[in-house]
């Protein structure tokens, strides 16, 4: 009897011939998949200087000395998207340093949350986050 359902299940299969493949989904825009010197990888282009990321692309960025330098009008193109995205990465060079407060207060009135980190961990974050599909921006300085 125990086989009689086991064949059972197996008609009830479709034959491989008739297998339905499916294509995964890959989140649309630019991934960052390693570093170069100072810089960052996207794709076959190296960022030696820093780089302003989207969703929809990616440029390259003479991103300040020191965070201490940042102005909101460096990083406009981030600030002016819409629809606003969620949160703006700010990667602050080898190290964690705190970004002005008066730069933080700033991009949270314009609507968007400030997560600051390393630029290596910011771009290791920003595969995460694009894997679960965020719009998150980034701003990310050389190591």
């Amino acid at each position: 009897m125990r086989s009689a359902s086991v064949l059972a299940t197996r008609a009830d299969t479709p034959p491989a011939s008739s297998m339905e493949l499916r294509r995964e989904e890959i989140p649309q825009g630019p991934i960052i998949t390693g570093f170069a010197g100072h810089g960052f990888r996207v794709g076959e282009r190296v960022y030696a200087r820093g780089l302003l990321i989207d969703p929809g692309g990616v440029i390259a960025w003479d991103a300040p000395e020191g965070i201490e330098q940042l102005e909101p009008a460096m990083i406009a193109p981030l600030l002016d998207l819409d629809p606003i995205p969620e949160f703006l990465l700010l990667g602050t060079g080898v190290r964690l340093l705190q970004p002005p407060r008066s730069l933080v207060r700033v991009i949270e009135a314009r609507g968007l949350g400030v997560e600051v980190m390393d630029s290596r961990a910011a771009a290791r974050a920003w595969g995460v986050l694009r894997q679960e599909e965020r719009q998150v921006v980034g701003a990310l300085m050389p190591l």
